[in-house]
């Protein structure tokens, strides 16, 4: 991947960290989450009317990966309401990139190499020790984790060929418009209000930054690296979480969440 396409993951790696924490603050985090969605589209709707640009080709790109980000901010948001932040972050964007991989192999018949194999035990191991220090006994959270990375991996493969399509404003307005359309109503029009203070309005500004970062990213580097290089939100996560969150990081915790990240950069090689 070129230098230019790795500064731009990890800029938006920083500012993925950023908003995941910031939301994580919130005492409703479904309310603060529709409402981040909600002001980081009309954040955006301004520069991408001006410099708008989408081929007819895009559209079927821009609604599945619309549909996938419905999913995914949704269990964002179950997930950060019964787990912990340094619990469900990095094992979202932990096992995103390993989904991605065994769905190819499983359906599209493709191999995986002896660093892929490692890179996928290493997930495993790091999200065991990651779980060893949440909670016990409530199979919710890791089921929406599970599924919130299954949406991840989807649409960061959609996106890679959505983005060649259209100017990466104008592609993430058109994969926004699914959450914002639904989400108030799932939050509630009055909760979602309520929820808006300083750091919803942060989020919302460092979700627009990480996306439209990320986008520009997939324009120049393959899907798999640009999730691996983005996955150092991880480590970034993890290391924040105690002192923002409050939240109990033990080492074992910061361990499996460095564990993971290895296991990510294998397996996106």
């Amino acid at each position: 991947m070129s230098a230019s396409a790795t500064a731009l993951a990890l800029a938006s790696a920083v500012l993925h960290a950023a908003w995941n924490l910031l939301l994580g603050r919130a005492r409703d985090v479904e309310a603060a989450t529709a409402a981040t969605f909600v002001l980081s589209f009309l954040l955006a709707a301004p520069f991408a009317a001006v410099w708008w640009h989408a081929d007819a080709s895009v559209w079927p790109y821009a609604l599945a990966s619309t549909l996938l980000e419905v999913v995914y901010v949704g269990g964002l948001a179950l997930g950060y309401q019964w787990g912990d932040v340094s619990f469900v972050y990095p094992v979202t964007r932990g096992l995103a990139p390993v989904l991605a991989l065994v769905a190819g192999v499983v359906l599209l018949g493709h191999g995986a190499s002896v660093g892929e194999v490692i890179g996928i035990v290493l997930v495993g191991g790091g999200i065991l020790l990651v779980r060893g220090a949440g909670r016990a006994g409530d199979l919710r959270g890791p089921v929406v984790t599970v599924v919130t990375a299954a949406s991840i991996a989807g649409y960061t493969l959609v996106d890679h060929g959505g983005v060649q399509r259209a100017g990466a404003l104008a592609y993430f307005l058109l994969i926004m418009v699914g959450p914002t359309l639904v989400y108030p109503f799932v939050a509630g029009p009055r909760a979602m209000v309520a929820a808006i203070d300083r750091n919803v309005v942060l989020a919302a500004a460092t979700t627009f930054g990480s996306f439209v970062l990320g986008l520009l990213a997939l324009r120049h580097g393959s899907a798999a690296a640009v999730l691996a290089v983005r996955s150092s939100s991880i480590v970034v996560t993890a290391l924040l979480a105690g002192r923002v969150l409050q939240e109990r990081v033990t080492p074992v915790r910061l361990v499996g969440s460095a564990v993971v990240f290895a296991g990510v950069v294998l397996v996106a090689r």
